[in-house]
């Protein structure tokens, strides 16, 4: 039998953080949460990605979220840029997660979403920071601080399960004290188009 990725078989992810595997979450949702599933070129509705957006002033670059994509997300910052998020959905909660790629990982992300969930899981293990906005509402970072400081590639990315009770996942999200929440819903947002790529130059 031939392996599968996430987008061919969207098994509900449960959180975009290290893996603790509670409550009978199974091995493949469990392998793509750890692996934070990313992919390039989710420019969303506003079109090409820019440059920069205003990182060089020194203030937040204000990311927006929408079902399913990231608007107004630059291609490329200076490193040290913060990032905040607003979330325009009237139903999802969506998050902003900057996986930090490996040096030697030439592939697009979008091949890379490709690849069966086990090797997924090799490649994503570099969380830098995790923003999380309620419908209608700015977001919070409940995983560093919004800032990455790291020159590289990042892959920006949701994957929190479509159709997701808000209340309960955020009550997830503070039970789990950096654990992937495990909440009920449908696949993760990710498998909707909700990615992103983004470089961090020095």
């Amino acid at each position: 039998m031939e392996p599968t990725s996430l987008l061919a078989n969207p098994t509900p992810a449960h959180g975009t953080y290290p893996v603790r595997r509670r409550r009978g979450v199974s091995a493949l949702a469990a392998t793509v949460a750890a692996a934070l599933l990313a992919a390039c070129g989710s420019d969303g509705p506003s079109g090409e990605a820019s440059v920069d957006n205003g990182a060089a002033s020194g203030s937040p670059v204000e990311v927006v979220a929408v079902d399913y994509a990231y608007v107004d997300l630059p291609a490329e910052v200076p490193a040290g840029t913060s990032f905040a998020l607003r979330n325009d959905s009237d139903i999802e909660v969506h998050e902003f997660v900057a996986v930090l790629l490996p040096d030697d990982e030439t592939r697009s992300v979008a091949d890379l979403v490709q690849l069966p969930p086990a090797e997924l899981g090799a490649l994503f293990a570099g969380v830098q920071t995790v923003l999380v906005a309620p419908p209608g509402e700015a977001g919070f970072a409940v995983e560093g601080t919004g800032a990455l400081d790291e020159a590289g590639r990042y892959a920006i990315v949701c994957v929190i399960p479509t159709g997701a009770d808000v209340e309960e996942y955020l009550a997830a999200a503070a039970e789990a004290e950096g654990g992937p929440p495990e909440v009920a819903g449908g696949p993760p947002h990710i498998v909707q188009g909700m990615f992103a790529e983004l470089t961090v130059t020095d």
